[in-house]
């Protein structure tokens, strides 16, 4: 009995949404691997934007290195903020 009811506690924690993957730009690696991670939590929907937003960086500010300016832009952010920020700038 004991093992169901610790069986049931498995499924139901493993069925919790788990928290949003927050972008780290703290370098290019870190960068590229966390918004992979964050673009799998959005719909199929938001996916274009979210890399319309990473790709258009450079139309916010000039920037020599707009890679760098995407980093520090986006660090912290989860995948949902930077598209409720496209959606504020289109």
């Amino acid at each position: 009995m004991r093992l169901a009811g610790l069986a049931a506690l498995a499924l139901l924690s493993a069925c919790a949404e788990r928290e949003p993957t927050v972008i780290d730009g703290s370098s290019a690696e870190a960068f590229e691997r966390t918004t992979k991670q964050a673009r799998r939590d959005l719909p199929d929907a938001d996916r274009l934007l979210f890399d319309r937003a990473l790709r258009t960086i450079g139309g916010r500010r000039h920037s020599a290195d707009p890679e760098a300016l995407a980093r520090v832009t986006f660090n912290g952010m989860t995948a949902a903020e930077v598209v409720a920020d496209q959606r504020a700038r289109d």
